[in-house]
């Protein structure tokens, strides 16, 4: 019988994080085959050196290991748990999957999904993992992303091969849904550098210092942070979704995070005005 290691690994979603996650996986060796909602992604898909599966069924029937690389966590349910596909059978990815199989999430979910979808998981015979990646595109481009993982110790173990494939780092923070606790952490304080970058940017640039001549300098100062790094690069697409997130976690915990309160609304702000920092404070 064929196990779980000898079959390929799948990916769901090609979007920006996803496609450079599987030009690495083949580069590596691995056998890949990708499915997305957007038909249209088959050339890129194809072009990596990856087959391209016509639905989710398709890709669990012939993969051991499934990565999730979707934008949100109702997109990710439907898929796995079921009820997400018009015109199907309800059935989700997990009671499709083989025994023995390992889903890995990519995707930024909170943590309470994870352990959801781990216990779902169970009857079926699927190992979970969440394993969301860090740094962005440009480590997606160049292969450096760090992942972050929970899960059991054997099925962390079992899936860092395939993680190294696109990861400079990897690393195991606790059982399912450490993870996802992990890559709230990094986006909170990560958004958080973003704001205060573009309050002490904009008082400058209301003073007539060269906003860019400073930035150059705060990054050999103290105040240095991978947002002043990334400075223009960062879209705040995701901000909302990612503050959400934590702010749901500390009501769940039952503790009060003002200043990421504080920063969600400034970042809604920021995004609608596409970074202006004459317009700040207007």
């Amino acid at each position: 019988m064929e196990t779980a290691q000898a079959r390929a690994v799948g990916v769901l979603g090609a979007g920006r994080m996803g496609l450079p996650v599987i030009g690495h996986l083949v580069r590596a060796g691995f056998p890949v085959v990708v499915h997305d909602a957007d038909p249209g992604k088959r050339p890129a898909v194809t072009g990596n050196g990856a087959e391209f599966a016509k639905d989710p069924g398709d890709l669990a029937e012939r993969c051991g290991t499934v990565l999730a690389c979707v934008g949100y966590e109702e997109q990710l349910a439907g898929i796995m748990l079921g009820g997400g596909s018009p015109g199907g059978d309800g059935k989700g990815m997990l009671q499709r999957l083989h025994a023995g199989s390992l889903v890995a999430v990519l995707s930024t979910v909170s943590p309470a999904f994870m352990r959801r979808l781990d216990a779902a998981a169970a009857p079926h015979g699927v190992d979970v993992v969440d394993a969301p990646v860090c740094r962005g595109s440009q480590a997606a481009d160049a292969g450096q992303l760090l992942s972050l993982v929970g899960g059991t110790e054997a099925a962390a173990a079992r899936f860092t091969p395939v993680a190294r494939a696109y990861s400079s780092d990897v690393v195991r923070l606790g059982d399912v849904g450490a993870g996802q606790v992990g890559k709230a952490v990094n986006n909170l304080i990560l958004w958080a550098c973003l704001v205060a970058d573009h309050e002490g940017l904009a008082l400058a640039h209301r003073f007539g210092v060269d906003t860019d001549q400073l930035r150059a300098a705060l990054r050999m100062s103290s105040a240095a942070n991978h947002a002043l790094d990334n400075w223009g690069n960062q879209t705040m697409a995701w901000a909302e979704d990612d503050m959400r997130i934590a702010a749901d976690m500390a009501a769940e915990a039952g503790i009060a995070l003002p200043q990421g309160a504080l920063n969600r609304e400034v970042c809604r702000v920021l995004k609608s005005r596409r970074y202006r920092l004459e317009d700040y404070g207007h």
